[in-house]
């Protein structure tokens, strides 16, 4: 028999239907009702604080619902029923994302949300949703943070399980995964963070300081400097401040890195954190303090509550200073077109890939390969 014109176009359109890529987008997620506090603090709690702090597993749950206290507190009394906007942010950054990376590859590439301490959207619950829907290739995408694999390696570690509860006895369902661990060298988002710092400062500050006034507060993800182990994100954290920093300081003299860290106790973090990098610029003579988040994307209580406590905890020390709070760049459509464009190197790799059959039965648990001399 003949291959017909006809029959090569559609078993070509078939195979282009059936390869196709789901892209994970990855972020924390935050409680949208306070009854959740305990349940998201004890899966914060197993999947980063065991990675550095030394405290016993079975210590998490009543430690979590102490927590929920302390959070219930701050977001109810304190910020007036505060609701996070992560959520609802990160949404639209999804959809963002996938409209123009659906611009450029249409169906073939499809983008889900995960949260790695929020039902309904859990690694598992979403993994299960894109295997339902054929997909077989996977791009694991941590948006929220711009670090290391520390933080977004948690996401490569729930993806590992729910895959691992979810494998066949002799054929995987994912054929092929990539991976996008950070984009704190990506020269479009330095020069994004920059820019958006100078707009503010030209817009509220230049009229009324010179240059040598206006203190820049470049807000990382803080770390811990001693993580059992694990790359903390410390490189990655240094690396973005000092190129946004460079791209400043001619124009801008007092710039200070500034860590967003946990007050957790028998931890050394990175320093300095964002009060005292604001007390050593007022030092240095600045009349204003710009406090832009560099190191996460997309907003959230940190940089919402955290920076508005230590903005007050100045104020009170120093309340002749001017102080602007500037936000992440969430859903800013140069993002979107920046975010999706990092992904289309990706996209177009597990496209042209041949899928790979991965047979869990042939692995050998304990199989130590000798190299003989």
């Amino acid at each position: 028999m003949v291959a017909t014109e006809e029959t090569i176009q559609n078993q070509t359109q078939q195979d282009s239907e059936n390869n196709r890529v789901a892209v994970l987008l990855m972020g924390y997620g935050e409680v949208e009702s306070y009854d959740e506090f305990a349940n998201y603090n004890e899966q914060a709690l197993n999947l980063l604080t065991a990675k550095f702090a030394p405290v016993p597993t079975w210590v998490y749950p009543l430690l979590a619902k102490l927590l929920a206290l302390f959070d219930f507190h701050e977001w109810n009394h304190q910020h007036d029923s505060f609701i996070s906007p992560h959520n609802s942010i990160f949404e639209k950054q999804r959809a963002g994302i996938e409209q123009q990376l659906q611009q450029r590859w249409g169906s073939r590439v499809q983008v889900f949300k995960a949260y790695n301490f929020c039902k309904p959207f859990l690694p598992h619950q979403v993994l299960e949703q894109i295997r339902g829907e054929g997909f077989d290739k996977l791009l694991i995408y941590p948006l929220l943070v711009v670090d290391s694999i520390f933080t977004s390696g948690i996401a490569v570690e729930q993806v590992n399980k729910a895959l691992e509860a979810q494998k066949d006895t002799t054929e995987h369902w994912v054929k092929n995964i990539r991976y996008i661990p950070s984009f704190y060298n990506q020269p479009d988002y330095l020069d994004l963070m920059a820019r958006m710092v100078e707009e503010k400062v030209a817009s509220e500050l230049s009229d009324k300081y010179l240059r040598s006034q206006i203190g820049i507060i470049l807000m990382n993800h803080g770390c811990p400097m001693k993580a059992k182990g694990f790359t903390s994100g410390v490189t990655e954290s240094e690396a973005l401040y000092e190129q946004v920093r460079e791209r400043l300081i001619n124009r801008y003299p007092l710039i200070s890195v500034g860590w967003l860290n946990h007050d957790t106790p028998l931890i050394e973090w990175t320093q300095p954190d964002v009060k005292t990098a604001g007390d050593n610029l007022i030092q240095l003579g600045a009349k204003a303090l710009v406090f832009m988040p560099i190191g996460f994307a997309t907003e959230n209580h940190e940089t919402l509550l955290d920076v508005d406590h230590i903005i007050h905890e100045l104020q009170h020390q120093h309340s002749d200073i001017t102080y602007i709070q500037m936000p992440c760049v969430n859903d800013r459509p140069e993002f979107l077109r920046m975010a999706s464009d990092w992904a289309d190197t990706q996209i177009e790799a597990l496209l042209s890939e041949d899928s790979v059959n991965i047979n869990p039965s042939l692995a050998q648990p304990g199989t130590h390969h000798h190299h003989h001399h």
